[in-house]
């Protein structure tokens, strides 16, 4: 007889093809611990889809679509924490264009971050924050007078946003902002120190055969050459870097310093984009940034960001000798 011929009985009950447990209760009719771990983590999941979801409400508007500007915005789009990127650019088409670069990749990187161009300064109104970068017709990062007019024109079109320079050469436009246009102070964030951080802390991880990601370090003063590094504060992986690194190694990271700036400008775009992020999480998280120290003067210190802007300047730890450089740099910015 053929296989094929055999007949096979049908099951009287269908597949079992889901299951839903009861809820267990203990004999006091109350849930019982592992009940009371899941709702919890319940709970837990639905705070951070709301926080999610909350922050995904706001749109971050970057002046100029040149390189730099391009690359803080595809750095935030990747990351999928904003709702919504505007590339401004008098180069209207240059920004649309770019946007649209950036938003055909979303299926590749997987992120849902609506990326658009403008041609018109009045896209930045009621931005979360504003990111000054770099022109698209190739004339570098806005600075000097001609950042100091765009500096006007933005101020003048959204009074309450933080405004981030993500430029290494933008220091100077903090303090005019402050001194000459009396825009805030907690307003005027410069986020190239960030990157000078990052750039010296893959530096340092490879004096000991380690990734920079554990590595925390801060940078404060004026760089390029009146930065000054808070060593004695320095961590790997929670514990002090000095301990691992000797002395003559860390005066070789000092001295290799001005040779980092400015930094590049994919970790110029990632260092705005962090410092943003902040911003529009209202995190409170500590940055090494520019900031204004009073007097038109403006040099790098750590700080804790928030919806406003800077909401506190932190006191860095240094030796008697650091603290000395850095009062030098700051007296003679």
């Amino acid at each position: 007889m053929s296989a094929f011929a055999i007949a096979r009985p049908m099951p009287r009950d269908p597949p079992v093809t889901s299951a839903t447990l009861p809820v267990r209760s203990n004999v006091w009719g109350k849930p019982d611990i592992a009940t009371r771990i899941i709702e919890s983590v319940g709970e837990l999941y639905a705070a951070r889809r709301t926080n999610k979801t909350q922050t995904s409400m706001s749109f971050v508007a970057i002046i100029g679509s040149g390189a730099l500007g391009g690359a803080v915005a595809h750095t935030l789009a990747v990351r999928d924490r904003i709702r919504e990127i505007r590339l401004i650019d008098s180069e209207e088409r240059v920004a649309q264009g770019k946007a649209l670069d950036i938003r055909q990749s979303s299926p590749i990187d997987r992120f849902a971050t609506l990326v658009v161009g403008s041609g018109s300064l009045a896209a930045a109104a009621g931005a979360t924050a504003i990111v000054l970068a770099d022109s698209a017709s190739g004339s570098g990062e806005f600075a000097g007078e001609a950042g100091l007019t765009l500096l006007r024109q933005v101020a003048a079109m959204e009074s309450k946003a933080p405004i981030v320079f993500a430029g290494g050469r933008q220091r100077e436009l903090i303090g005019g902002g402050v001194a000459e246009l009396h825009i805030a102070a907690a307003r005027l964030i410069g986020s190239a120190p960030v990157a000078l951080e990052s750039a010296l802390r893959a530096l340092a991880a490879l004096s000991i055969d380690s990734s920079g990601v554990p590595i925390a370090v801060n940078v404060v003063g004026v760089p390029p050459n009146n930065a000054v590094v808070a060593w004695e504060e320095a961590s790997v992986a929670g514990q002090p870097l000095t301990s691992q690194v000797a002395p003559h190694v860390l005066a070789g990271l000092n001295a290799k310093l001005p040779g980092l700036w400015p930094p590049g400008t994919h970790t110029l775009g990632s260092a705005a984009a962090g410092v943003v992020e902040a911003i529009a999480d209202g995190s409170r998280r500590r940055f090494s940034c520019f900031v204004h120290v009073g007097n038109r003067r403006v040099a790098a210190m750590p700080v804790e960001l928030g919806e406003e802007g800077v909401s506190r300047v932190l006191e860095p730890v240094l030796t008697r000798q650091e603290r000395t450089r850095l009062e030098n740099a700051i007296e003679n910015c």
